[in-house]
């Protein structure tokens, strides 16, 4: 499944979610749906940077990020889910823009991320939808939907 396809296939369902059912947390330690979707816009931000970089040079050592430490900076829990929604689908659509547009020969760069194994660009691209869906079933979990 590419990108553009996750994102046409997911965003009515997310749209189908109130502001309450997003908002809910099971427990305070775990991220309400709000939050979920605020990493995977975090996500986003990282990797995007990393696509970029990575296109243009192979053999690169990228920091990870501290994803707790963002969705909190982000304060995702005070954001309205329609924003959220429509800046995760926004964010989605150009990095797979991105994806698509990268250089054929550049799929092979390697790059290793926060102290992780080296792995391909064309890789990376692919984990990242993997990472969207992860995270968006645990949305599904968390709300019922």
């Amino acid at each position: 499944m590419t990108l553009t396809d996750l994102v046409a296939h997911t965003l009515p369902r997310l749209q189908s979610l109130t502001d309450a059912q997003a908002s809910a947390k099971a427990l305070p330690d775990v991220w309400s749906a709000k939050e979920v979707l605020g990493h995977l816009i975090d996500s986003g931000v990282n990797n995007h940077a990393r696509f970029v970089r990575a296109s243009v040079q192979s053999g690169l050592e990228l920091p990870g990020y501290a994803q707790n430490d963002w969705v909190a900076a982000g304060a995702y829990g005070a954001r309205t889910w329609v924003d959220l929604v429509t800046l995760w689908a926004a964010y989605q659509l150009q990095l797979a823009h991105v994806i698509a547009h990268l250089p054929p020969p550049a799929l092979a760069h390697t790059l290793r991320v926060g102290g992780g194994e080296s792995v391909t660009l064309g890789f990376l691209g692919e984990d990242y939808v993997a990472h969207q869906v992860h995270h968006l079933n645990q949305i599904w979990e968390r709300t019922g939907a």
